[in-house]
């Protein structure tokens, strides 16, 4: 079974596959804030209270078929998570760890469907919902069992990191550490832009 992935102009494309194994969260942090904001996509990202909608895969489920040339990536400080959008268009697609080795990819709703609910209809309800206290006024609680989901996760990255197939990834270069498209790093007035966007709750 797969699922689609795509850019908002569909000049990207991509498949997800075996979707059930993955994980619906919201996280609430001020990066992911500041992530849409920083590609100009507040309205179409952030929910409500500021969060993000991710399907949390491992990178051998991801699979570009299309449009591998406008895969973008941007960090907001030297160090940070690699996020990954469509440069043609600006969907954020993605963040993944700087090293490769914890196999992880957040992939954001935005790329996955057209809104967060329709995100619940193909990959199930929300299992856990991370960095509550940087929500934008009471954020939902969190789900009973979400600390099994979490656990899940973790157990996962533990075996794709020991196991080898982190080195299954469309977003890093075969068998390295080096990203397939080099990292734009705001500078200090670009990101001290997008925090005060943040913290003022613009959309």
């Amino acid at each position: 079974m797969t699922l689609s992935l795509r850019c908002g102009c569909g000049r990207l494309a991509g498949e997800i596959v075996d979707p059930r194994d993955s994980w619906h969260v919201v996280c609430y942090c001020r990066d992911c804030q500041a992530y849409a904001h920083a590609l100009g996509q507040p309205q179409e990202v952030l929910d409500e209270h500021g969060g993000t909608h991710i399907v949390a895969v491992r990178p051998r489920q991801v699979h570009i078929t299309r449009g591998r040339e406008v895969l973008s990536c941007v960090s907001l400080a030297p160090g940070g998570l690699l996020r990954w959008y469509a440069g043609c268009c600006g969907t954020p697609l993605a963040h993944t760890p700087r090293d490769p080795h914890t196999p992880y990819v957040g992939l954001v709703h935005s790329a996955l469907a057209d809104s967060p609910a329709g995100l619940e209809r193909t990959y199930g309800p929300v299992r856990y919902r991370a960095n509550r206290r940087g929500a934008r006024g009471r954020a939902p609680a969190n789900p009973a069992g979400s600390t099994v989901a979490l656990a899940g996760i973790l157990f996962a990255l533990f075996r794709g990191r020991y196991g080898g197939s982190w080195r299954l990834t469309p977003f890093f270069e075969a068998g390295t550490s080096k990203p397939v498209a080099r990292p734009r790093v705001l500078s200090p007035e670009q990101l001290q832009r997008v925090r005060a966007a943040v913290a003022s709750g613009a959309t």
